[in-house]
């Protein structure tokens, strides 16, 4: 046999999309001629391919070798395509049965030895290779456990591999997704702080963003969050699953993640980033469905605070680069914290009015985003245990369903999704609960957008009171909650 095709896959951004490797000997000079790849990408294949070929004991072929990648105008590739080569110039070669490849991707880097390396991406580029009719896939072995949702053929080596395809035994089961996570952490280990409690609880509720002010334990109160939240729905389970397998770790269970970066983080690293012909997600996309928390927030480069607010907008981050334009769901609860002047000295702080004022004024470009906001005070021993979390999911839990029940047969979860025009149309407040946050926008204390802000606000709260339509008093407590004061 002097031809063989495999097919193949590449990811490019969070889409997969099939490739057909191609592998043609024939007579003249023995080497290695690559076609289809980019420029960049074809001496790097070539060496790797021919050395691991060779290291796992089979001969190269004495023909000229001609590989063809189709289609030939994918921007990127990547080293995702190795083992596809090498599994083709095999079968080319009369070392692999052809008959053994049909309906079979083949997915993996190659070591100089003949070590299959796991890449990344991989449930994004099984997921277009089944769309295709692709019914097995072979991968390394690392990636096995994934979401691959077909039959699957690991290997930690091209030897092995090849040993696999050549024998009778069935392919291997791809475990499934491993729901256990650790025990979330409890409220209950923060006594006290009554406001910042209240304040998760209505953010929680209807996917608000939320503000704490203080010197007390914002870091505990965020990684408590993603634990009274609902468990994520399959819909968002399988986005979450497609951005964690672009980087060294997988994502498993049902349980909102939650991202904290350092604010010394590049804005490559929060936004995302091209590299090495892949693009990287950022804090923002590995936040999606589940919670982004910025600690000390006014220490952010402005050019992060400021580039936050396309994603809290739209729910989506566009990364562009030479090769291309491309999109990543960035849809996060964002949950800032900042001491309330620079020098976070607590009772001993010496600074002045003004240098608190111009210190929280650095989040300025966000404050009309964030419907809620909080102070924490430091833990206090002798308040008591706190509300468990168990008690203040179901509450969440409750209210949720409320607002589904409600925004059922429209595009929208969560009160805080509700655009606008929807809020002075089909869910416009009675005359009466309009008037306080109206009279504020009248004096001039509240802009547009933060009037909207708020009355998604009350909805949620008469959500939480199990209440049919808000009230004055709901509005009166959103606005009370808007400024940072208990509700």
């Amino acid at each position: 046999m002097t031809f063989a095709a495999v097919s193949s896959a590449v990811v490019i951004g969070l889409s997969g999309h099939p490739v057909r490797v191609e592998v043609s000997l024939s007579p003249g000079p023995r080497g290695l001629h690559l076609t289809g790849l980019p420029d960049t990408t074809t001496a790097g294949v070539r060496d790797r391919v021919r050395a691991a070929i060779l290291n796992s004991g089979y001969d190269w072929p004495q023909e000229e070798v001609t590989v063809a990648v189709l289609p030939s105008d994918m921007p990127v590739y990547g080293s995702t395509l190795d083992v596809a080569i090498a599994v083709a110039i095999l079968a080319a070669h009369g070392a692999i049965s052809l008959e053994r490849l049909t309906h079979t991707a083949f997915l993996g880097e190659l070591g100089l030895d003949g070590s299959i390396r796991q890449v990344r991406g991989l449930p994004c580029a099984v997921r277009s290779l089944i769309t295709s009719g692709i019914r097995r896939v072979a991968i390394p072995l690392g990636n096995v456990g994934q979401d691959i949702r077909c039959a699957v053929i690991g290997a930690t080596s091209l030897t092995e591999l090849v040993e696999q395809l050549n024998s009778d035994a069935p392919s291997t089961v791809p475990t499934a997704l491993d729901p256990a996570q650790g025990a979330p952490l409890d409220l209950t280990d923060l006594p006290g702080n009554h406001a910042a409690r209240h304040a998760l609880e209505v953010c929680a509720a209807g996917g608000h963003h939320l503000l704490l002010i203080g010197d007390g334990p914002a870091t505990m109160l965020a990684e408590r969050l993603p634990g009274i939240l609902p468990a994520l729905d399959d819909a968002s389970l399988a986005e979450v699953t497609k951005i964690y397998a672009l980087t060294e770790s997988r994502w498993r269970g049902r349980r909102p993640p939650l991202c904290e970066p350092h604010y010394t983080n590049t804005a490559a690293a929060i936004f995302g980033r091209h590299t090495a012909g892949q693009f990287r997600p950022g804090a923002v996309s590995l936040a999606h469905a589940g919670v982004l928390f910025l600690d000390q927030a006014p220490e952010y480069p402005r050019s992060v605070l400021d580039g936050l607010r396309i994603p809290l907008e739209t729910g989506e981050i566009v990364l562009a680069s030479w090769q291309g334009t491309f999109i990543l769901p960035a849809r996060f609860q964002l949950l800032l914290a900042t001491s309330p002047c620079p020098c976070s000295g607590g009772n001993a702080c010496q600074c002045r009015p003004v240098e608190r004022r111009r210190y929280l004024q650095r989040l300025s470009s966000l404050r009309d985003g964030i419907e809620v906001a909080a102070p924490i005070d430091p833990i206090d021993r002798n308040a008591g245990p706190g509300e468990p979390s168990s008690a203040v999911a179901d509450r969440v839990a409750a209210a949720r369903d409320r607002t589904a029940h409600r925004l059922a047969g429209t595009p929208w979860r969560t009160n805080a999704q509700i655009p606008a025009s929807e809020l002075r149309t089909r869910y416009r407040l009675d005359p009466d609960a309009l008037d306080p946050p109206e009279s504020r926008l009248r004096a001039g204390a509240l802009t547009p957008s933060a009037l909207t802000r708020m009355l998604r606000l009350a909805w949620t709260l008469a959500d939480l009171r199990a209440a049919h339509h808000p009230t004055r008093d709901d509005t009166q407590r959103a606005l009370r909650l808007w400024q940072g004061k208990p509700a």
